[in-house]
């Protein structure tokens, strides 16, 4: 998400003239006579972008859906096999598949999950490589683990910076660098107050940037996609915070990353990463283009070919799947655009366990290799991290391994590399319901068949004073800071962290539930259910903020003032006082009525507000009735809903100004007979006072001022 969704890029722009375009666009799209892969030989392209998906869907009754056969699996060796790991026993295929069958088909049923596709690799060899499910219901098309494309997201990230480093192995760029050294002048990261950004800030996500993407990561009208330079200089971010301060994952960052790149190479990134590594690679099925019509200014779009073997992407609804428009994501093709099989994305795992090396052709160093298996930051020394821009992530059995996952609206994927194991794993789901098992799969393989969990899970509980140290309410540091984004940033990027009776640590986030036992490291806990750690950093005896799995984002703590709590009671009390108000204007007798000049306005004030704040409660009401369409949301936003709320609750909150500065004349108002009683002056002032804290929670909240963040 929010400019955080930011990420765009400077390569495309500079394409050649539509003059050369049709032979240029071939050139970049089909791979010079590649070495024999395991799959069949095809054009390259691509698409997928990795979003933040804060908005949670809620599950939906299943109707009775008659389900395609499964692809076959595959076992299919490479050209070169390694030798495998002293004392690591290889992965038996047949029973390595029957567990991936009972993973998959499981959570296909649980989740409504459309299509799977899954490639598992090791000691130089494909051990599996399996389709479940559909890619197209208008076509009834299976997925096809060798021909079918699967959005892979966030993990296009990883390509960049393979680009990225083979660049600073050559000298061009250096990796502490402040990246303006990279970029043209109308893309420079702008802020003289505040330290230039490095390009090892960029790959560890600590640039400081607020994180933005509503109504600008993604577009479904191919109209409105723009060059990757464009979209840079348009939806740049705000700066947060110093470079290398804490985490908060970038989209916007990495395709600024691959702007730098493109622009000392000269070529588009789109050319660039095809050239360097897509190619040489093998991988036939890959690429980084949208399937759309051509447009002058932007890359070329994806083949005719690729197109047809792409995957629709899934929506989950009561009435069973909704096939959606592709997402398009060129303007931001380094951070999210790649598209590829499991068959190809296997050759990139063995790339990736090969050091740099595939079938005889090196891609990058042994150098960049280790830089891809070394921590290159954590903000803590438990923490997770990022090594050179892959995910530091911790696995069963106190194994470590590499990668990255990724998110579009619709698909949902991961990769992760053990070098420990010599083994890799690619999984990659078509539907929005589907997150959970792409993150689970890997680690669960492992789990059955080099680290068997224990019977009974060890606890380690906490003292008696740990509420005081770890309770309270966090906010993360992944949101925008601005204007209704930054509203929703606030509602949906929060956590709860609780201490349970047994004395394990919950914390509630995301719309779920995890406990975490202490370790023999203060602040450290770990998963009860798997390998996975937050880590707390304290001061004088209480937490001041949490670091989550998987390195993208920090968690503050957050006041009284700033607190969820607080600002659900203020709002409930003042939807009360306005229902209270516009009772009390057919419901007071003769008596009541009785008023000074003074007073009438006063009255006719408040009974606006009144009226106005409802009609932004109603308008947020339908907003967040909408909201389980993530796809109306982002492509909508900003939400006519929510702006009409923004502007009723803003006039409001001045029209209560007006009121405060009259409430002294009301209370003095005429005589006896002629006045309020004090009954009446004491809900008068009781309300205009409500409303004065509501008009500031809502400032502090970035409702009252819907701009473009």
């Amino acid at each position: 998400m929010t400019s955080r969704f930011s990420s765009r890029a400077a390569l495309i722009a500079a394409m050649i003239g539509f003059l050369m375009s049709a032979n240029f666009a071939q050139a970049q799209d089909v791979a010079p006579t590649p070495p024999p892969p395991s799959e069949n030989p095809a054009p390259a392209v691509s698409q997928g972008p990795r979003p933040y998906t804060t908005l949670r869907r809620r599950s939906r009754p299943r109707p009775a859906t008659p389900r395609p056969a499964t692809a076959p699996a595959a076992v299919t060796p490479v050209a070169i096999t390694a030798p495998p790991v002293a004392g690591v026993t290889p992965l038996p295929p047949a029973e390595l598949e029957a567990f991936v069958d009972g993973l998959v088909r499981r959570s296909m049923v649980e989740d409504h999950i459309a299509g799977v596709t899954i490639s598992v690799v090791q000691n130089g060899q494909v051990v599996l490589k399996k389709g479940y499910g559909v890619a197209s219901l208008k076509e009834r098309r299976a997925v096809d683990p060798d021909r079918t494309l699967f959005r892979i997201a966030s993990i296009s990230k990883t390509f960049t910076w393979i680009a990225l480093m083979n660049e600073i192995e050559a000298g061009r760029m250096r990796l502490d660098g402040p990246v303006n050294l990279y970029l043209p002048e109308p893309l420079q990261v702008r802020g003289k107050d505040k330290a230039p950004v490095r390009l090892r800030d960029l790959m560890t996500h600590t640039a400081g940037f607020e994180d933005r993407a509503m109504g600008q990561l993604f577009e479904h009208d191919w109209r409105r996609v723009r060059s990757l330079n464009d979209y840079l200089d348009d939806e740049r971010p705000r700066r947060v915070r110093e470079p290398g301060a804490l985490p908060a994952y970038s989209n916007y960052g990495v395709a600024l990353a691959g702007a730098a790149v493109a622009n000392v190479t000269g070529k588009p990134f789109e050319q660039l990463v095809a050239e360097e590594i897509i190619f040489p690679a093998g991988m036939t099925r890959t690429t980084f283009r949208d399937a759309r019509p051509w447009r002058e200014g932007l890359p070329a779009p994806m083949s005719p070919e690729l197109a047809a073997l792409r995957s629709e992407g899934f929506r989950w609804t009561p009435l069973g799947w909704r096939e959606q428009p592709p997402e398009m994501t060129g303007q931001v093709a380094p951070a999210g655009g790649a598209s590829s099989t499991a068959a190809d994305m296997s050759r990139y795992m063995l790339l990736l366990l090969g050091n740099g090396t595939l079938d005889g052709k090196t891609i990058y160093s042994p150098r960049t290799a280790q830089a891809f298996r070394t921590p290159m930051y954590r903000p803590t020394l438990d923490a997770a991290g990022w090594n050179a821009g892959f995910q530091d992530i911790p696995l069963p059995g106190g194994r470590r391994g590499f990668g990255h996952n990724g998110a579009t609206l619709w698909f949902h994927s991961n990769l992760v590399v053990v070098p420990d194991l010599n083994l890799g794993v690619f999984i990659a789901v078509n539907t929005d319901t589907g997150r959970d098992l792409p993150s689970v799969a890997p680690a669960a393989i492992i789990e059955r068949f080099y680290a068997p969990a224990p019977a009974v899970p060890v606890v380690r509980p906490l003292g008696g004073d740990a509420a005081k140290i770890y309770e309270g309410e966090y906010l993360g540091t992944r949101r925008n800071y601005n204007g209704l984004e930054g509203f929703i940033g606030r509602l949906t990027q929060r956590a709860q962290v609780r201490v349970t009776p047994d004395g394990q640590l919950a914390i509630l986030a995301d719309d779920k539930s995890t406990l975490w036992n202490a370790t023999d490291k203060p602040g450290v806990f770990r998963a009860v259910d798997g390998p996975k750690v937050v880590v707390f950093e304290s001061t004088d005896g209480r937490a001041i903020r949490f670091y989550p799995p998987g390195g993208g984002s920090a968690f503050e703590r957050v006041g009284f003032t700033a607190s969820m709590g607080l600002f659900i009671w203020i709002v409930a009390l003042s939807t009360f006082a306005a229902v209270a108000t516009l009772a009390g204007v057919f419901m007071r007798d003769r008596r009541e009525t009785r008023q000074t000049p003074t007073q009438t306005r006063a009255n006719l004030l408040q009974t606006t507000q009144a009226i106005l704040w409802l009609i932004a409660l109603c308008c947020v009401g339908m907003f967040a009735a909408k909201s389980d369409d993530i796809a109306w949301v982002f492509y909508g936003w900003p939400s006519g809903w929510l702006v009409t709320a923004s502007a009723c609750a803003l006039v409001a909150s001045v029209l209560n100004v007006v009121t405060l500065v009259m409430a002294p004349v009301v209370w003095r108002g005429g005589r006896r007979v002629d006045s309020w009683t004090t009954l009446r002056k004491l809900a008068f002032t009781y309300t205009a006072l409500l409303y004065a804290v509501l008009g500031a929670l809502l400032i502090l909240w970035n409702f009252l001022l819907p701009v473009k963040g």
